[in-house]
């Protein structure tokens, strides 16, 4: 077997275990989402909820709607077992930049000027604490 095979299979078994949840097209820019996600980075799930249930950021909602999925996501590929007795943990959160919506804004002088409406993808990973 080649080693690109290799690797591949072994990040295959690696992924089994953990669940994965995306949100795509967020309409926020990502500095907002990256500012509460790095708030739960690496923190128990129960605490991150917490986290995001009585954060005031307006990203924190759709996070908070984001890990509720992830930990669905691990009870269906772990049936029988549940998530609150399982010590799961934030394993991974990214936030990466998704398309921007081009608009102009109005200038002085006749001139405009072009604004960015941004959005983001976010990618959010659940796995038992080893």
């Amino acid at each position: 077997m080649r080693r690109k095979e290799k690797n591949a299979k072994a990040r295959k078994e690696a992924m089994k275990d953990v669940a994965i949840a995306k949100l795509r097209n967020v309409p926020t820019s990502p500095r907002r989402m990256r500012q509460v996600a790095d708030l739960i980075r690496g923190e128990k799930v129960e605490r991150a909820l917490d986290i995001l249930r009585f954060s005031t950021r307006h990203s924190s909602r759709d996070l908070e709607k984001l890990l509720m999925s992830a930990i669905a996501n691990w009870e269906a590929k772990h049936e029988g077992q549940r998530a609150d007795e399982a010590d799961l943990v934030v394993k991974t959160i990214m936030v990466d930049e998704a398309r921007g919506l081009k608009r102009m804004l109005p200038a002085p002088q006749g001139r405009a000027y072009r604004m960015v409406k941004r959005s983001n993808h976010v990618t959010l990973i659940v796995d038992t604490a080893n």
